[in-house]
């Protein structure tokens, strides 16, 4: 039994005994993530837009895996001969939608009703897609503001790296970005990372009333010293290098309980988190995966070109966070 077994059962059962202590998740990177998740019950997987290769490639690695079903909610014919060329024969059923906005709502629908337990975008335009996501009688509000969480691979780097908000808040304001954190500390400790390690990113480490990102930072890292985001260490305002190098820090003479170590980081703005993480990708060889958080159920959202292996390691990810929500009902 995995690590994180331990952790999601004695979650529900309250118990003292081997599970019961405080366990140090890393997931160094996504085949971690594929291990914790193939020890886990097999999670449903609704697709809107399903019509489309890629998602039938990945349809037909999870299946050689067996570590999820799916529910394909598109062009039927498309994906019956995709799958056919695919050589998929079992852990998918066809919902035939011609239309891809009632296609994500059908999607949206069958997790929503408990018929599956992740939504993920297929072939269809990502605003479609949120439109279903956020459709008032057939969507997953939460009452929350939703988010995007993004998480890299990155060969230096010693674990999977966090990061948001890249791919839907623009220029959050402080509140703002207390939901966005809040919702990926939230994550984390769905994944089994209990205590996440988060750096609040600047262009420095100081407070200056001029860049008015290291005075949110310092409130942000104030308020998670208070208790307001759960379990987690916060510091912030922090540069980059002192996020991931200890060397750094001992170099400018601080102290840290985060440098190198860093789990998750919170940028002030849409264009450094984005750029960040194509930097890392293009020049670092990272391999990158997305999720939408805030909802009430999982969000998968990659783009429509990522790669197979990318959308099956976002899968894997909201299914282990699926079960998470679990352990804490």
């Amino acid at each position: 039994m995995g690590l994180f077994v331990l952790w999601y059962t004695d979650r529900r059962k309250g118990g003292d005994g081997p599970g019961a202590g405080v366990y140090k998740m890393i997931y160094r990177n996504y085949e971690d993530v594929h291990t914790q998740a193939a020890q886990m019950p097999k999670k449903t997987i609704a697709v809107g837009g399903a019509h489309d290769e890629v998602i039938l490639e990945m349809v037909a690695m999870a299946a050689a895996k067996d570590i999820a079903d799916f529910i394909l909610v598109g062009r039927e014919d498309e994906i019956r001969r995709l799958a056919a060329e695919q050589g998929v024969i079992g852990g998918f059923t066809v919902i035939n939608e011609e239309d891809d906005k009632e296609a994500c709502l059908i999607a949206s629908d069958l997790v929503r009703d408990g018929e599956a337990d992740v939504l993920m975008k297929g072939m269809v335009n990502s605003s479609t897609f949120l439109h279903a996501v956020l459709d008032k009688e057939r969507g997953l509000r939460a009452g929350k503001l939703l988010s995007h969480l993004a998480i890299y691979e990155v060969p230096s780097y010693p674990k999977l790296m966090f990061m948001c908000d890249g791919g839907m808040n623009t220029a959050p304001d402080l509140e703002a970005k207390k939901k966005i954190l809040s919702n990926a500390v939230e994550a984390l400790h769905r994944i089994g990372i209990e205590e996440p390690k988060v750096a609040v990113v600047c262009a420095n480490e100081m407070v200056d009333e001029k860049i008015p990102a290291t005075v949110d930072a310092a409130a942000i890292a104030e308020a998670a010293a208070a208790g307001a985001f759960g379990t987690c260490i916060v510091e912030g305002p922090t540069a980059m290098d002192l996020a991931v190098s200890k060397e750094a820090v001992a170099h400018k003479g601080l102290t840290s309980r985060i440098a190198g170590e860093t789990d998750l980081f919170l940028f002030p703005t849409i264009e450094c988190c984005n750029t960040v993480g194509k930097t890392l990708m293009y020049f670092a060889g990272g391999k990158m995966t997305g999720l939408v958080l805030g909802a009430a159920a999982p969000v998968v959202m990659t783009s429509r070109n990522e790669t197979a292996e990318g959308k099956l390691n976002s899968v894997m990810l909201a299914c282990l966070i699926a079960h998470g929500t679990e352990a804490n009902v």
